[in-house]
């Protein structure tokens, strides 16, 4: 790897961890802020029906804590696995979108961002930079 290279990477995948937080934290943070959204969503895209509020919360926990250990990049092969699962699982879920794209341009903002999740878990090893 050229010293250029070896000096920008870390940097690069920093901003791209930054920014992949960014949107799961604000995701966690909707299911404590609008826990009907959640229920919603849960069965909209995933069909499960009937989320509680008390759920949404935990779920929103969990996130929380994974969100704020990947920001760190604590657990990289773990945390960073995921966070690119979890996007995956919603981006995929989305699909009846897509097909009617026209009236759901925002949906396809998820694409690019899988794309950033899945480089970063395959760069893991070099994301250094203010990482654990």
């Amino acid at each position: 790897m050229s010293k250029s290279l070896e000096q920008k990477l870390p940097w690069a995948l920093l901003i791209l961890r930054v920014g992949i937080f960014v949107v799961m934290f604000v995701w966690a943070l909707d299911k404590f802020i609008n826990p009907a959204h959640t229920a919603a969503v849960f069965e909209g895209f995933y069909g499960i029906s009937g989320l509680s509020t008390t759920l949404a919360t935990v779920l929103g926990a969990l996130q929380v804590i994974l969100c704020l250990a990947f920001l760190v990049g604590l657990w990289k092969t773990v945390t960073y696995g995921l966070i690119l699962a979890l996007h995956a699982v919603s981006t995929f879920s989305s699909f009846p979108q897509y097909i009617d794209a026209f009236n759901n341009l925002l949906f396809f903002a998820a694409w690019p961002m899988l794309a950033a999740c899945l480089a970063l878990f395959l760069l893991r090893e070099h994301d250094t930079k203010l990482s654990f």
